[in-house]
């Protein structure tokens, strides 16, 4: 807890991971993508990209099996 007047609790249960001199933010939400080609699923990931709006207007995405198998 770094912020002034902010508590956080924390289980018995919870993880901690060490993290001095980096920076945590949440995962990012990009809701608005085309799935033009297969590197664009990893090169999101790698930037911290977790989740993607994938809104298919007639045919679903071209990518979308590839997605389905990486868990998405």
């Amino acid at each position: 807890d770094i912020q002034p007047g902010v508590t956080i609790p924390i289980g018995a249960g919870t993880e901690v991971i060490a993290g001095e001199g980096m920076i945590l933010t949440a995962g990012g939400i990009d809701t608005h993508i085309h799935w033009i080609c297969p590197q664009q699923i990893e090169e999101a990931l790698m930037s911290g990209v977790t989740r993607c709006w994938v809104v298919a207007l007639g045919q679903p995405p071209a990518l979308a099996p590839r997605l389905v198998r990486l868990g998405h």
